[in-house]
């Protein structure tokens, strides 16, 4: 029977000591849930001796109606000052009435020596007391050998030492901490063997960082070494280089040595998850992430992409739709007739003849792309290229011109004014509208006429707007490109314009996002 494999998630205690991230109470507790719907078996919510932010979270959390997970409130051994039932910190870590908690020791004798300036054996008794008095609690203790690995390579047997005090005095779980995070993976073997040899008969842990680029490799080789619970974070959100990364971990574990621990449709929330708390961390999330990034499995080159067609194994290690993502074809310069089919049929574009089309197509993109185009993330303005190519593309009015006044008032105050002029259905539409930039001016302008013929144009919304110089020799004569995205309910969609106006730029890229959305989403338009 395989073994069971416990996960152990600090993203809420160690994920936001990270730097650019603070959590809010009410996204603490949203993620929590997120968390216990994942399938993880532990969540360390806070330090409560810390801040108050931490205390009124174990108050809240323990309203939650959670399923899988028990959540862990974290701190340290007592001060060598106090006795562990008069310790502010282990008295704090009982009130905040979680069933687990997770203290930390000293480990590594420089620790103790330097920074506790305290003996080794005091050291080994405040081990001893701590969990003793936790234990006397009925609380479940998981005891954090902090700095385990520099501490075993320095004094391997005062290293091991710490572990028996906890171990004696009735530790739940002992978790080796790569606190630094500079162990190599190899280097784990010895040690963990010796830490088998001499703990028997307790459930050891691992809790790696990321400082070498080795923080998953580490908590991988210790599964398979035989250790039954991983700690990490969401995105490997941490402090410096940031802790292993539970969203690499998790399905490495599950599918790789093929220890299941979540059911299928658990394992399908990774990459929303791993999402989520990058939205409410108010982080852009990272695209190269393994398995849960965007370019995970993103294929850009026509002989990739022609494989994938025959057989999705040729070019990926396994289905994206296992870890909840998706398969994406890009369209760019190096694209083959294969991306143009693939990215057709993804987008539900119907195309008659596929050689024709899709070689015009091809040699568009390469001559777009040279100007400075990109398509990817610009799945709207792709579409109506192929639409442009097959024939079927009819435009929803024919601009006659437009013209921008950007005025600077005595009071400082900015006014933009745009001015459009176009022809739709045989008629001449005519409008002026004002915005808070040249842009959102223009965009104000059309919307006003083009909301009479199509009223839903209103749900639509733009919520990103990108621009980069492409080539800055040129200065403020350089080309730009503007990246627009666009909102409309449920329904999101990029579009590209490139000239050496910003203005024109951004026209184009605002007439393709609309135009698509009156074709695509609104379905007006077949």
């Amino acid at each position: 029977m395989a073994k069971k494999i416990l996960y152990y998630d600090t993203t809420l205690r160690d994920g936001s000591q990270a730097e650019g991230v603070s959590f809010t109470l009410e996204d603490k507790l949203r993620i929590t849930e997120e968390l216990d719907r994942l399938g993880i078996n532990y969540a360390e919510g806070g330090w409560p001796g810390s801040n108050e932010k931490d205390i009124e979270y174990f108050k809240n959390a323990r309203n939650l109606k959670l399923k899988n997970l028990k959540i862990s409130a974290f701190g340290s051994t007592r001060y060598h000052k106090y006795k562990a039932s008069e310790d502010p910190n282990l008295v704090a870590l009982i009130e905040s009435k979680t069933p687990v908690v997770c203290i930390f020791g000293k480990t590594w004798d420089f620790h103790v020596k330097e920074a506790l300036k305290i003996s080794l054996d005091k050291n080994l008794e405040m081990i001893g007391d701590s969990v003793r008095y936790l234990k006397s609690k009925n609380r479940e203790v998981i005891y954090d050998a902090e700095h385990f690995f520099d501490g075993y390579k320095n004094n391997p047997e005062y290293a091991i030492k710490t572990l028996e005090a906890a171990a004696s005095a009735g530790a739940d779980n002992i978790s080796l901490c790569d606190t630094n995070g500079g162990t190599l993976t190899f280097d784990l073997e010895e040690m963990i063997r010796e830490v088998t040899r001499r703990i028997s008969g307790i459930p050891l842990g691992i809790h790696a960082h990321n400082d070498n680029g080795l923080g998953v490799a580490n908590s991988i080789y210790a599964v398979k070494m035989g250790i039954t619970l991983v700690q990490g974070t969401i995105n490997g959100f941490g402090e410096r280089c940031g802790n292993a990364d539970l969203c690499s971990i998790i399905p490495n574990i599950e599918l790789k040595m093929n220890l299941r621990n979540l059911r299928k449709d658990q394992l399908a929330m990774l990459t929303g998850v791993s999402r989520y708390v990058s939205e409410l961390a108010n982080l852009p999330h990272n695209e190269k992430l393994p398995y849960v990034g965007n370019s995970a499995f993103a294929h850009k080159g026509g002989i990739h992409v022609s494989a994938i067609l025959k057989n999705t194994a040729t070019y990926e290690h396994l289905k994206p739709e296992l870890v909840g993502n998706r398969r994406r074809v890009i369209v760019s310069e190096l694209s083959g007739k294969s991306n143009i089919v693939y990215k057709a049929k993804e987008l539900g574009v119907k195309i008659d003849n596929v050689e024709g089309v899709s070689k015009d197509v091809v040699k568009e993109i390469k001559r777009l792309e040279n100007e400075g185009f990109q398509f990817e993330g610009a799945e709207g303005s792709f579409e109506l290229l192929i639409k442009k190519s097959s024939g079927k593309y009819k435009p929803l009015f024919n601009l006659h011109s437009y013209r921008l006044i950007v005025e600077k008032e005595k009071d400082g105050d900015i006014i933009s004014e745009a001015t459009i002029k176009f022809e739709s259905n045989n008629k001449i539409y005519h409008t002026v509208a004002e915005g808070n930039g040249p842009v959102n001016a223009l965009d104000r302008a059309l919307r006003k006429s083009l909301e009479v013929l199509y009223p839903k144009i209103k749900e639509l919304s733009l919520f990103d707007y990108k621009v980069r110089v492409l080539g800055g020799k040129e200065g403020t004569a350089a080309r730009v490109r503007v990246l627009i995205e666009s909102r409309a309910k449920h329904s999101t969609w990029g579009t590209v314009g490139v000239s050496e106006n910003i203005i024109e730029a951004s026209w184009n890229a605002l007439v393709d996002s609309i135009e698509y959305y009156v074709f695509k989403i609104m379905k007006l338009i077949k």
